[in-house]
């Protein structure tokens, strides 16, 4: 289910979060699924469950999951996202990429394209 690059750049715990987050947003994860346990996680992927840990609580504060004492970590509905700042942070990306895409030569009606082309695939998002 969940692949790592132990050779990447990019530290453990962020490709952990990218990978559960990837799995929210094509509703491989549902809402309130139970996320495996530190433990488990840690055994089947051998790494630290520290690492899992920290990748868990990032998860939470940022709001795509929550935790009930004792019963483990779930994937909270996506409306308790903290949207504001991470609206913007989306947002300023989101702006990058279509900048650079028009300067390499991409035209407006072809992103449009591209855009229409992925709405269906989020549900609960604007057409």
């Amino acid at each position: 289910m969940i692949e790592l690059d132990v050779q990447s750049r990019k530290p453990i715990y962020e490709q952990l979060m990218d990978k559960f987050k990837e799995l929210m947003i094509n509703e491989v994860l549902l809402e309130h699924n139970q996320l495996p346990s530190i433990r488990l996680l840690a055994q089947e992927l051998t790494i630290n469950p520290n690492t899992i840990q920290k990748a868990y609580k990032q998860l939470e504060s940022d709001g795509y999951i929550y935790t009930l004492p004792g019963k483990g970590n779930f994937v909270a509905p996506p409306k308790s996202i903290k949207n504001s700042l991470k609206e913007v942070k989306i947002r300023n990306e989101l702006e990058k990429v279509l900048a650079e895409a028009m300067y390499i030569g991409i035209e407006k009606h072809e992103i449009h394209r591209l855009v229409k082309d992925i709405s269906p695939l989020r549900k609960g998002g604007d057409s």
